[in-house]
């Protein structure tokens, strides 16, 4: 049985406005084509649902049991194409994005409120996440898409370039550190130095040898998160190494950055998503903005007083 949707918005025009005059009229078709969808519908059910004379249009009884169902069906349709439209238009939406915890409390925030004043209808869900949590987020589809740095990518994984960001020294206002014209990573290694426990510190330092070829990350303080180091830079306890988005939070506690010379260094982030899983035009058009949005940092001029 193939019912259409033509057949069934002609039989209820028909059954509505008792003419063949007027449903044709407000379907904007000819009578003999309205004609005709009728009996493709009435062979398709094996009944007759519209009675016609010269005089006058009648339901049948059989057409007057079908008339709601046959209704039902059209507002159903029409909400679900009016839900899509929407989608489409970004009048609405739900957009599930996952990023590592430094990011989820500094750039992400940002980028969510700007995103929001252009698209209020859309909704961003954050998931604030350890870094080692971003990948599984995606493979389970519990986030459209994810944020996270270079990492060894599950073969079920795209990877999408972002933005390639440096790092910088932070310390508080009065350092020695702020009276150089230029930072350098021998500069802050005669300083306490407070850095990540394991992936950042360890990839840190490998980089840091291959470029320079002598020097090596020793930090005296090792937390577990970025928060904890940045307050306790905050509380004179020393010195750490951070990525600009995080510039947010640098403010809130007052302090000082240079960016990181001999060698510089930095560190790309990816825009994460499932293979063979498109993204929704909501999720598209957020992964797009933050695309922009980054685009339009000077974070490789970083260094303020």
């Amino acid at each position: 049985m193939n019912v259409t949707l033509r057949q069934l918005r002609a039989f209820v025009a028909v059954a509505k406005s008792a003419s063949f005059t007027e449903a044709a009229s407000q379907l904007h078709i000819t009578q003999s084509a309205l004609s005709g969808l009728i009996k493709e519908l009435e062979q398709v059910l094996g009944v007759q649902v519209i009675y016609r004379s010269t005089r006058k249009v009648q339901v049948s009884e059989v057409g007057g049991e079908f008339l709601p169902l046959a209704v039902r069906i059209l507002q159903d349709l029409d909400e679900a194409f009016h839900t899509i439209h929407d989608l489409k238009a970004l009048k609405s939406g739900v957009v599930r994005v996952a990023a590592p915890q430094l990011m989820a409390c500094t750039l992400m925030p940002e980028v969510i409120a700007a995103f929001n004043q252009q698209h209020p209808g859309v909704q961003i869900r954050l998931s604030d996440c350890a870094l080692e949590a971003v990948q599984p987020k995606v493979h389970s589809g519990e986030v459209d898409f994810a944020i996270g740095p270079e990492r060894a990518a599950s073969y079920e994984i795209a990877t999408h370039s972002l933005f390639d960001i440096p790092f910088v020294a932070v310390f508080p206002p009065g350092h020695p550190l702020g009276k150089l014209k230029r930072v350098t990573w021998a500069d802050i290694s005669r300083h306490p130095l407070i850095s990540l426990q394991g992936e950042y510190t360890q990839m840190l330092s490998a980089d840091l040898q291959a470029a320079s070829g002598s020097l090596a990350l020793n930090p005296d303080i090792e937390v577990t998160f970025m928060t904890t180091a940045l307050s306790m830079v905050n509380a004179g306890l020393g010195v750490t190494t951070c990525l600009p988005y995080a510039a947010s939070l640098l403010d809130l506690y007052g302090l000082q950055t240079r960016l990181l010379l001999a060698p510089k260094l930095s560190r790309k982030f990816y825009l994460l998503t499932k293979k063979e899983r498109p993204l929704s035009p909501a999720a598209q058009a957020v992964a797009d903005f933050m695309r922009g949005y980054v685009a339009r940092q000077k974070w490789s001029s970083v260094g303020k007083g």
